[in-house]
């Protein structure tokens, strides 16, 4: 929660009239938190280290409104079983480049979908965003995602051809 409040934060500084979102996710299992990888090798020991286990990911999520000084903090988790993982299937999941940039080594919304037996939870924030608790979080601010307009449409107001949105 801290980092993703940092995150947010720092956006801010440069967009201070902007309603900012900040995110960052972590694997844990057995007590071990697990961030990105490094490299190639510890990559493979933090995919091997989970074969077979359950882990809990954690995604952070802050909202930051700089101009009214506004800031709403919150955590999602999310349970997941990993099947048991041979050797080569590890070796070939690392090649295809996919672990190097994702909390715990793997991403659920790509190739790593398979080595996943079950989750329980949010599906979105293994992704590494929470969107029904980042739904909540807007609430908080007053916006609604699913508001309809009077005009029939969703969120924002398409501009007429050639002109401006309100």
């Amino acid at each position: 929660m801290e980092l993703a409040a940092g995150k947010a934060e720092e956006v801010a500084a440069f967009k201070p009239g902007a309603l900012v979102i900040g995110a960052d996710t972590l694997v844990t299992a057995e007590g071990r938190l697990l961030g990105k990888p490094r490299d190639e090798q510890e990559a493979q020991e933090m995919l091997a280290f989970l074969s077979g286990r359950r882990q809990e990911v954690y995604t952070g999520v802050a909202l930051y409104y700089a101009a009214k000084n506004r800031k709403m903090v919150d955590c999602e988790m999310t349970m997941v079983q990993f099947r048991t993982l041979t050797g080569r299937e590890i070796e070939g999941y690392i090649r295809s480049g996919e672990p190097m940039d994702k909390a715990g080594a793997y991403g659920i919304q790509g190739l790593g979908a398979v080595l996943v037996e079950r989750i329980e939870g949010c599906f979105f924030n293994v992704v590494g965003l929470p969107l029904t608790r980042l739904t909540l979080m807007l609430k908080g601010f007053g916006l609604e995602v699913l508001e309809v307009k009077s005009h029939g449409r969703y969120g924002h107001q398409k501009p007429a051809r050639g002109g401006t949105a309100p």
